[in-house]
């Protein structure tokens, strides 16, 4: 079977187009990709995709904008392979990367989400290495060497302390990521959402080292634009009370005490208080600090 590859689109037509590239140079050719357009208003890359003949590559345009959260959802109902990924359009898969999950999932079929190693690149697709980075991969992200089945409270507790999952070069088995849904309210943190949705059901997570990914980290992006407001936290927030609720009803005590607690997420705003201060956002530093020191 084919590693179902897909790319809800809305966004730079540069980064979109060495994003598909991406996928056309893959080492194993085993793959299908399918690009869905939110109706995104620059015609690039629908001439773009036209373009491209390969009969493994589908394009879809919607007629009107539905957002993110109703484009995951798309992706997900038009997948028909047994494994699939939601690949950012600004994202780059290095050469090997269909082959490193194809045999991932060869050996632990089982496996829910597969988490295979990352290497982060800045706007311009340079090798970068930020703070939330570091943190996420030397800090938070479990020890241990070699192949990893994580699931259960422990690796539920992990994630409530810090995301360290780079949700766009995740893989998941489509049946098991169709018995969740895609939360509305939490477009920011709606990847995390899920995945905790599907641990929270007993998904086991397989984190494999191999570095097949490239996560582009760069101030356009959505998350990154909502930071400095405070707006992006007011939506973590809510969804670790409804993540504390969860693990409370499954009697995980160790989890709910860590989506209350939210250490590396009142860390985050914490940090970012200092540039909302330069900049005189008064609303901004008084988002940033409720969520760094309130309840």
């Amino acid at each position: 079977m084919a590693v179902d590859i897909f790319v809800p689109y809305w966004g730079d037509p540069a980064y979109m187009k060495e994003t598909v590239q991406s996928v056309l140079e893959q080492d194993n050719p085993d793959w299908l990709l399918t690009v869905v357009d939110d109706a995104y208003p620059d015609p690039e890359i629908t001439n773009y995709m036209a373009s491209i003949t390969d009969p493994r590559v589908k394009y879809v345009r919607k007629d009107v904008n539905e957002g993110i959260t109703a484009n995951y959802r798309s992706c997900v109902a038009m997948a028909t392979q047994d494994i699939m990924v939601i690949l950012g359009c600004d994202d780059v898969l290095l050469p090997n990367y269909v082959d490193v999950i194809a045999h991932a999932h060869a050996q632990f079929p089982d496996a829910a989400i597969i988490q295979p190693g990352v290497r982060v690149i800045d706007g311009e697709g340079r090798p970068t290495r930020t703070l939330v980075d570091v943190v996420k991969q030397k800090l938070v992200r479990p020890r241990g060497g070699g192949m990893q089945i994580l699931a259960g409270e422990a690796i539920a507790s992990n994630l409530m302390h810090g995301d360290w999952l780079y949700w766009p070069s995740l893989a998941f088995r489509t049946e098991k990521i169709r018995e969740v849904e895609f939360r509305d309210g939490f477009p920011i943190i709606q990847d995390l959402a899920l995945v905790m949705d599907m641990i929270y059901r007993g998904a086991q997570l397989l984190v494999v080292p191999t570095v097949c990914f490239s996560y582009r980290r760069h101030s356009n992006s959505a998350s990154s634009a909502k930071l400095i407001d405070g707006s992006r936290f007011d939506g973590e927030r809510g969804y670790f009370a409804v993540a504390a609720a969860q693990a409370r009803e499954l009697g995980w005590k160790k989890a709910e005490r860590s989506a209350k607690l939210r250490l590396t997420s009142r860390a985050h705003a914490f940090a970012l208080l200092p540039k909302a201060a330069v900049r005189r956002d008064k609303a901004g530093c008084y988002a940033l600090a409720r969520h760094s020191i309130g309840s």
